[in-house]
């Protein structure tokens, strides 16, 4: 299962006691190794702000659970996630299964193609802007 583990920081007291905290934090965040059973996808830090994301496979949620609660100056949340493309899989296999189509419409529009997925909205996929 993968899971989409965010973490905020918690406001803290005076200047000082923050001051002391991200000292911790980061003495804690150099020694840190990632459980044997997390396979880390990605890891990434919030621009302009002390806080994150880390995208990890892991088959034993009370590992993921315990990595939540080993830093008590940050809030944690831990979401289950799946890739996009399975959920539009399973929503266009729904649709057929209802009424026999495949549920998927190709149409073409003037800001690139487009995928209408039955009970969905409209995903466009435009291409980049140059450089």
């Amino acid at each position: 299962m993968k899971y989409m583990i965010s973490w905020f920081e918690r406001p803290q007291g005076s200047p000082t006691e923050y001051e002391n905290v991200q000292k911790r934090i980061l003495e804690v965040f150099t020694q840190w190794k990632a459980p044997a059973n997390f396979k880390i996808e990605l890891f990434v830090v919030r621009v302009g702000e002390w806080g994150g994301h880390l995208l990890v496979d892991c088959d034993d949620p009370l590992a993921v659970h315990k990595f939540c609660s080993t830093l008590p100056a940050f809030e944690m949340q831990a979401r289950p996630v799946i890739a996009v493309e399975d959920a539009v899989r399973v929503q266009c296999q729904r649709g057929a299964s209802l009424d026999g189509s495949t549920g998927i419409s190709h149409r073409k529009s003037g800001a690139g193609p487009a995928v209408r997925v039955r009970s969905m909205s409209v995903i466009r996929l435009a291409p980049r802007p140059a450089r």
